[in-house]
């Protein structure tokens, strides 16, 4: 009877129309859903251009003595005294050790008088045979006679030439009891002391004299890396000019650069097959005695001239899933492009980019994040500069936003 009523009453229907409307109004607003445009990514940029560098290889090194020369004695005896100290720098000549020379001396006067006795029968036999010869023609001697005199001066003449010998390698002996350095250099410890007794040709050194100046760096180099190199250098990409490629700089243990340039001076042409590397040996000055044999270093060779050089920041270089290098680039479109890169090697803070890219391509280097190819983005050119004095995000600047939020 009610709902009779209320549809008999035009009025209240009417109120009951209009009230509906309202409801529906606001429910729909509030469903509605709101549409905001994505604003276009704005990226910074760099145009490629190409530039002359040289190329050049750190490879891991050690050091070795220009040359080594241990001393043994050539005579057996007793040493006397030892004449250097040892660590100090001796030279070529210098006599070392001291070995008694009295059994040595009296050999020596021993031969020289073996000597005067056999030449003091030479003229004698040799008057002989000339008497002989004489009287030969008028047969007042036999021909025996004259032979048994000829054979008699020819034994003498000999005995006189082995009493010589005898006398120089006396004398030779004689030498040889003074040690001397047959090279100069740095002498190390001494293994014998004074009244050791020696034998000519020992195994055991009596002491090890190293020169230091100059010194070799021996630098193992790859046989992948020697074919890379040569194949380049066939194709031209690289080019070996100049008078100074053949020069090598040097980085010490500690990272220290090394003051002066060595020279490469071969390359070894037999590979090490446990390591598949050749080596490179490397002469430095060493006039201080800085570099010492055996320490660890990097030789820094140079490679070769590169005049059409790529760089990029490495920043601007990324990689996929399975580890390939790629850079985004802004098409005509103004639209991020897809670039797969070959990568040589990274100098400083960039890469060397062999294949990939061309000269004037505007590579992405930052606003890479969820950055994808084909998106639309807004290119401006990357200035370093910003990106160092951009102001950090501390704490006044997070309270700052968090009372904006709140207002």
């Amino acid at each position: 009877m009610r709902f009779r009523n209320i549809i008999c009453n035009p009025p209240a229907v009417w109120v009951i129309l209009f009230l509906l409307l309202i409801c529906n109004g606001l429910t729909g607003c509030e469903r509605k859903p709101v549409k905001t445009l994505a604003p276009t990514p704005e990226v910074a940029v760099i145009s490629i251009t190409t530039q002359k560098i040289t190329l050049t290889r750190e490879l891991p090194g050690r050091t070795s003595a220009y040359r080594i020369a241990e001393i043994r004695p050539q005579v057996n005896g007793l040493i006397l005294k030892r004449l250097f100290t040892e660590g100090q720098d001796v030279k070529a000549g210098q006599v070392l050790y001291q070995i008694d020379p009295a059994p040595f001396q009296s050999a020596l006067e021993n031969a020289k008088a073996a000597l005067g006795r056999a030449g003091a029968n030479v003229p004698a036999i040799r008057l002989r045979v000339q008497r002989f010869n004489d009287l030969l023609a008028d047969n007042a001697v036999s021909q025996q006679d004259y032979d048994d005199a000829f054979a008699a001066l020819k034994q003498a003449e000999s005995d006189v030439a082995y009493w010589k010998a005898t006398v120089g390698a006396a004398q030779i002996n004689l030498g040889y009891t003074a040690v001397k350095a047959p090279i100069s250099g740095r002498i190390g410890i001494s293994n014998v002391t004074d009244g050791a007794i020696v034998i000519a040709y020992q195994p055991v050194a009596l002491a090890t004299i190293q020169q230091l100046d100059p010194i070799y760096v021996d630098a193992p180099q790859s046989t992948t890396d020697l074919l890379a190199l040569k194949r380049r250098l066939k194709d031209g990409r690289l080019k070996k000019n100049g008078a100074g490629t053949d020069k090598v700089n040097l980085i010490q243990e500690d990272g220290a650069p090394y003051s002066l340039e060595g020279v490469l001076q071969f390359s070894d042409v037999t590979v090490d097959p446990t390591t598949g590397s050749v080596i490179l040996r490397v002469v430095f000055p060493n006039p201080e005695g800085i570099l010492l044999p055996g320490m660890f270093v990097q030789a820094v060779i140079k490679e070769g001239v590169n005049e059409q050089a790529i760089l990029i920041p490495q920043q601007g270089v990324s990689r996929d899933s399975k580890g390939n290098p790629f850079a985004l680039i802004v098409d005509a479109e103004s639209k991020a492009a897809f670039r797969p890169l070959t990568l040589d090697r990274a100098i400083g803070d960039k890469w060397l980019v062999s294949a990939g890219l061309a000269p004037g391509d505007p590579v992405i280097v930052e606003g890479l994040m969820m950055l994808r190819p084909g998106t639309t983005v807004k290119a401006a050119p990357f200035n370093e500069t910003q990106t160092d004095n951009k102001p950090s995000a501390g704490p006044d600047a997070l309270s700052q936003k968090r009372s904006k939020g709140g207002a």
